[in-house]
This record gives C-alpha cells, sequence and structure tokens, in this order.
C-alpha cells in the first residue's frame, strides 16, 4: 500500500478513510471520466440512426471533427466561418470575463482578508445571499434589470443620461454582467482563503519602507495570493466558456454562444456524434488554454490545489 495512503488511513481510521476514499473515487470515475470517455467516443462515430447503430457502417470516423473546421460537403465557403467565429468569440469572451471577475474581486477578497471585526462576518453573508436563489431565477431577474424598461434603463433616461432605453441585452453588457455576476464567489473566495493567511506585518513594513500601495500589491500580496488567483480564474473561465444559461436567457439575437451549438446539436438537430465532436474540441481547448497560461505566470498544478 503507498505510504500516503497509509498515512491518509491511519488519520482517518480505516472504515472513514475507505469510505472517503470510495466517494471520491466514484465521483472521479463515475461522474467525470466514464462519461467524457463515452463523449469522447460518441465524437468518433457517424450520425445513423438507432437500427443501424453497432452495424458496419457504425465505424470510427473524423467526419464530425472536420465539420467545425471546414462545414458541410458541398458548402459555399471553404471554412465553417459561422460555428469557428461562434468557437473563438466563445473563448475570448471567457476571457474577458475572467479578467473582469479577477479586477473586481481582488479588492473585495483582500478587503475580506486583511480586515478585522465582524462587519466582515456580515459583508460575507451579504455576498452569499443571493446565491441561495437559483441561477436561472437570477438570469431572469438580470435580464428584468437590464430589459429597455427595466430598472437600469428606467434609471439612466430618468437622469437625462439617455434620451431613449438603451438595449443592454442587444449589445451583450447583459450577458457579460451575467456571467460575471454568476461566478464571482468562485473568483472571491479562493483569493480570500489564501490573502487571510498573509501576515499583515510584510504590508506594514513594505509600507514603513516607503513602498506605494501597487508596489505592495505587485511585490507581496499577489505573488502571495496568486495559488488563490490562479484557481479562481481557472474556475471562472471554464465555467463561463462552458456556460448556458446564461447565454439563452440574456444573449441578444446575435450573441450565439458556442455551448448553444453544442445544445442544438444534441437536442434540436438530434446530432448527438456532431454535439460531443463540439464539446470535446471546447473542453480539450479551454484545458490547453488554461495549462499554457499556468506555465506562461509560472503556476503548477500544486498551487491550484492549495
Amino acid at each position: 500500500m503507498p505510504r500516503f495512503l497509509k498515512d491518509f488511513l491511519n488519520r482517518n481510521g480505516t472504515g472513514p478513510g475507505l469510505v472517503m476514499l470510495g466517494l471520491v473515487l466514484f465521483w472521479t470515475v463515475g461522474l467525470i471520466i466514464l462519461p467524457q470517455l463515452s463523449m469522447l467516443d460518441f465524437s468518433f462515430r457517424p450520425n445513423l440512426p438507432p437500427p443501424e447503430m453497432g452495424g458496419p457502417k457504425d465505424v470510427y470516423t473524423l467526419e464530425n471533427y472536420k465539420y467545425l473546421v471546414y462545414g458541410p460537403e458541398g458548402g459555399s465557403q471553404a471554412y465553417n466561418a459561422v460555428d469557428l467565429m461562434v468557437f473563438f468569440r466563445t473563448l475570448v469572451a471567457a476571457v474577458c470575463v475572467t479578467v473582469f471577475n479577477l479586477v473586481l474581486c481582488y479588492p473585495i477578497a483582500y478587503y475580506l482578508g486583511q480586515t478585522k471585526g465582524n462587519h466582515i462576518r456580515v459583508l460575507a453573508l451579504m455576498l452569499i445571499i443571493p446565491y441561495w436563489i437559483n441561477e436561472i431565477l437570477r438570469a431572469f431577474a438580470l435580464r428584468i434589470i437590464f430589459g429597455e424598461t427595466g430598472v437600469l434603463n428606467t434609471i439612466l433616461t430618468g437622469a437625462g443620461l439617455f434620451d431613449t432605453p438603451f438595449d443592454f441585452i442587444r449589445n451583450d453588457y447583459a450577458l457579460y454582467a451575467g456571467l460575471g455576476y454568476a461566478y464571482i464567489l468562485l473568483m472571491i473566495f479562493p483569493i480570500y482563503n489564501v490573502i487571510e493567511s498573509l501576515d499583515h506585518n510584510q504590508i506594514e513594513a513594505a509600507r514603513d519602507l516607503g513602498a506605494p500601495w501597487w508596489r505592495i500589491h505587485w511585490r507581496v500580496v499577489i505573488p502571495y495570493a496568486k495559488p488563490g488567483i490562479s484557481s479562481g480564474c481557472t474556475m471562472v473561465f471554464m465555467l463561463s466558456a462552458g456556460a448556458l444559461a446564461a447565454p439563452q436567457i440574456l444573449g441578444g439575437p446575435s450573441s450565439l454562444w458556442f455551448t448553444q451549438l453544442i445544445y442544438q446539436q444534441f437536442n434540436d438537430s438530434s446530432d448527438w456524434p456532431q454535439g460531443a465532436a463540439y464539446a470535446v474540441v471546447l473542453l480539450v481547448t479551454c484545458v490547453l488554454l488554461v495549462l499554457g497560461a499556468m506555465r506562461l505566470f509560472k503556476v503548477n498544478m500544486g498551487d491550484i490545489g492549495k
């Protein structure tokens, strides 16, 4: 038996330890690995009616992946410009949402982590309570707020800033705000958990030595908070790129999300192999982007797991 496993069982007891390991194994293998492998298998198969599945025509093929790049055979364009544009726009938007959340949440996490007092608990509770409401209901509430007759337009037109209501939904402002709001806690609390353990004396020492506030954060706080920042950015980026409810509810007519294409392939077109291929491409691309960003910013997997 590996030493780390023996130590784990000694700390937690043989019975409870085996139960916890079994649950983790079931979660990892049964709910993550096996479904992904099944989807990968689907992505290499042709779209056949049920009676022909498993027959001589059911052979592995790359046609589903070629369709994403080149589109249907005999099409008027050399490349599948629509789907590729939606794919890249989704990734760029997910990056923008991640950066927006980081800029917004870092000061909040720093304040929560480095300020003492009971009001911090109240502030943390105020951040958590809105998430007791279902994500779908929150998205519809944001649609009401950003609608042409919504609260925001009423305030702006009443203050004379706009003569006519501004269409926040058609211009995708509501979508990006909704995605940023949906995952704000996933950015705040990983950073907060790290900054809370930072010795405040280090910040005071840097301040006593004459360092400006931006240098204190750049040289002291941010390097220390790198595990929390990398964990929060990873979760927000992956979930933003794979979001479906917010784009469906808050997106304008021209703001098609790549997950909506996947949904259409699975449900509207009943083309599960094509939808699986699109899902695999999105998953692999997001993982590669995250690994590339980790390498660029010199973050290892252990930092994210802290």
